[in-house]
């Protein structure tokens, strides 16, 4: 999972909204199609991105796949990003790096 696949999936209104959905409750892909406008494909491929992205994960119910959020990716990259636009938090993040080799 890189940043720009995180930042490329939250670019998307829908995929924010998925992720808004999945905040509260886990949701099958036929739970949140019922929540929008758009065919069945198009949400599976949304889910295909945020999943990619590592925004969200799926576990197997029966016949259905369940989807919830990966809470650790998205804290994890938005970390990473502040620390490289952070001038502060470049710094801390070198000296984290160069403590963990020790």
């Amino acid at each position: 999972m890189t940043a720009d696949r995180v930042f490329e999936a939250l670019a998307s209104t829908p995929r924010r909204q998925i992720l808004a959905f999945l905040s509260a409750q886990k949701l099958t892909a036929g739970e949140i199609a019922s929540r929008f406008e758009m065919s069945a494909p198009a949400i599976s491929r949304h889910l295909s991105i945020l999943a990619a992205a590592g925004l969200v994960v799926s576990e197997r119910k029966g016949q259905f796949l369940l989807y919830r959020l990966n809470p650790d990716s998205l804290l994890n990259t938005l970390l990473g990003f502040a620390f490289e636009v952070c001038p502060t938090g470049s710094q801390l993040k070198r000296e984290g790096e160069d403590l963990s080799k020790k």
